[in-house]
């Protein structure tokens, strides 16, 4: 399990501990890892997802033993729970993969309890990386201009780029990888991203929290998430993040 998804589960722990008997969702579960995890460990946890056909999740939740009650598919955009089962649903880069973020959104808020809680890690268009095939300002580019086509096959030639192996040569690479981010993202500027969310949560950015657990995740950096205590720094580091990898934005249900 990479890091990113050990602070979502850590984060989902924690918040277990403080709210005994929680019920979590992890909206875009994928193949089920963190689900199998986070209920390997005693949470309460379920998954659901639309199993887009970019990859090969469906096969792997199928293959969990999970498939059909611990992790479900979305039909028809609607969350297979019913309303107010949850107290904290999170997801980890899915919202970039969303094509419609305010229906998202309402199906989250309308499974979670009053009072309830939504963490999401996710890029915005703001990200310097784009963080699928590796190649940094990919998706900033217009969509199919020759251009991006041309840097994107300058980069990977340079030996930059993820899964090198999916295509016989380096311009066949950009040009399927391109189609890829086409078909599959969906980057938004922070502005409307918090617009989006404002609709239906109060919220606020937390990537001080993740690079803290990401320090102290391992035993050479934990000592420097000591820093992030100092006047300034975790301002400047969260801004850092949100350029160099992604939002985490931890946002609340309002009570009636």
């Amino acid at each position: 399990m990479d890091v990113t998804s050990r602070f979502v589960l850590d984060f989902a722990r924690r918040f277990a501990a403080g709210d005994e008997g929680a019920v979590i969702l992890d909206f875009g579960c994928g193949g089920g890892a963190l689900v199998a995890a986070g209920r390997a460990e005693g949470l309460d946890m379920y998954g659901a997802d639309i199993f887009y056909g970019g990859s090969n999740a469906r096969e792997q939740a199928e293959a969990s033993g999970l498939w059909g009650d611990a992790i479900r598919p979305i039909s028809g955009g609607r969350i297979p729970f019913p309303d107010a089962f949850f107290q904290l649903a999170v997801n980890n880069q899915v919202m970039e993969h969303v094509e419609d973020l305010d229906a998202a959104l309402r199906e989250i808020h309308r499974v979670l309890i009053p009072g309830g809680t939504v963490l999401s890690v996710f890029p915005s268009s703001d990200v310097w990386r784009e963080g699928h095939i590796g190649v940094p300002f990919t998706h900033r580019f217009r969509k199919g201009s020759r251009v991006r086509f041309l840097y994107t096959w300058a980069m990977r030639s340079l030996g930059l780029g993820y899964w090198k192996q999916q295509a016989a040569t380096r311009r066949q690479w950009a040009l399927d990888k391109l189609a890829w981010i086409d078909a599959y993202t969906r980057y938004r500027p922070r502005r409307e991203i918090f617009d989006v969310f404002g609709r239906h949560f109060e919220s606020e950015l937390r990537e001080p929290d993740y690079i803290r657990f990401r320090l102290r995740d391992r035993k050479g950096t934990a000592p420097f998430a000591r820093l992030l205590d100092l006047p300034l720094v975790p301002a400047v580091a969260g801004a850092l993040l949100r350029k160099a990898a992604f939002l985490v934005i931890v946002s609340r249900k309002g009570r009636p």
